[in-house]
């Protein structure tokens, strides 16, 4: 399989119970961009940009970790990232897969890079937050964000497989997928490493990395990502991460998240952890400037002031509980539904 190369087209791949060519699917990409709907039109172009001599795509960053940018991503790299994933998860020619994200980002263009080169029987629907509506039948593959999983909950026995990544699988859902006879993966990635490198089944603690990759940590305990086959220079990360083997790694929360509260280091993502289903709507604690302690720990709460009760606060530990609830009537986010922390809180 390593001489698979992107202008490659398996033919057992088929898009909507169709078999294409590579000849095809330009001649299908035209009509995309000319008459398609508004979820097609990106296909389309992402069809003429796959196939046409450059050796290379530029990808838009979902923006979740910083300003949205563009990167260069070199087709055969989004090849083997490819054929990683079918590795990891045994994903077989003539599979049936649903495609229910946009392809603007770099995992709805995976999903064709996988169908493409693996050859799969790929549904394509529009992407909506609830994805599996008027759908009909069962799938063997498919990948969400978890807003759409969350809609999607009475329905997902019909998918044998689900990788749910963009944003991180907060407790409360968690527990609801953990109830679903399917395998369900929450997938590490970023755009940077061609979608996921690792996954974990929900319920579960540690990532455990897709072949051909390799990590350690930095002197600030932050994944560096080696993985040869995909980027040409090793991936340092802002993540903060606990090695539990070679292959394995635990997520703790980010660098630039920290909160440095009178000398006691605060990770906001494990407090919120605590507090996942004790609070009903959407939260996070956050750093806030304080002359006596440098930095001091908030609570902020979507949508209209409500009362908090202190023994919400019971599950954390003295210095994690926050001395300042303050109420955001809506969070800026990202397309995947991440919580863009600094653009909520005015910084």
């Amino acid at each position: 399989m390593n001489n698979v190369t992107y202008q490659n087209v398996h033919n057992r791949f088929k898009l909507n119970g169709f078999s294409f060519t590579k000849e095809d699917l330009l001649r299908v990409a035209y009509s995309f961009i000319k008459e398609g709907s508004y979820y097609e039109k990106p296909l389309g172009i992402f069809i003429l940009d796959w196939f046409d001599p450059k050796p290379y795509l530029e990808i838009n960053t979902s923006g979740s970790t910083g300003a949205p940018k563009i990167i260069r991503v070199d087709k055969q790299a989004m090849v083997n990232s490819a054929l990683a994933t079918g590795d990891f998860f045994d994903l077989q020619p003539g599979q049936k897969v649903l495609h229910c994200l946009p392809t603007d980002y770099v995992a709805g263009k995976m999903m064709f890079v996988r169908a493409f080169i693996l050859g799969l029987d790929m549904e394509f629907v529009a992407p909506s937050s609830h994805p599996l509506e008027g759908v009909k039948g069962t799938f063997d593959f498919c990948g969400m964000v978890p807003l759409q999983a969350k809609n999607s909950l009475k329905d997902l026995h019909r998918i044998k497989k689900l990788i749910i990544g963009g944003a991180k699988v907060n407790k409360s859902l968690e527990k609801e997928l953990i109830t679903i006879p399917s395998q369900i993966y929450e997938t590490y990635g970023m755009t940077e490493t061609i979608t996921h490198i690792a996954a974990k089944r929900v319920g579960e603690a540690a990532f455990t990395v897709l072949p051909n990759v390799i990590i350690t940590t930095d002197d600030r305990h932050c994944l560096v990502i080696d993985a040869h086959k995909i980027s040409g220079e090793k991936i340092v990360t802002n993540d903060l991460v606990e090695l539990v083997s070679a292959t394995q790694f635990v997520w703790k929360g980010r660098f630039d998240n920290v909160i440095n509260s009178g000398g006691i280091k605060l990770i906001p993502e494990q407090i919120e952890e605590k507090l996942a289903t004790l609070i009903p709507r959407h939260f996070f604690v956050y750093g806030q400037a304080d002359e006596l302690l440098g930095e001091k720990l908030v609570l902020y709460v979507e949508g209209e002031p409500m009362t908090v009760e202190e023994s919400v606060f019971e599950v954390l530990d003295k210095y994690e509980r926050p001395k300042e609830i303050l109420f955001i009537p809506e969070f800026k986010q990202t397309a995947t539904g991440k919580i863009m922390r600094d653009q909520s809180v005015g910084r």
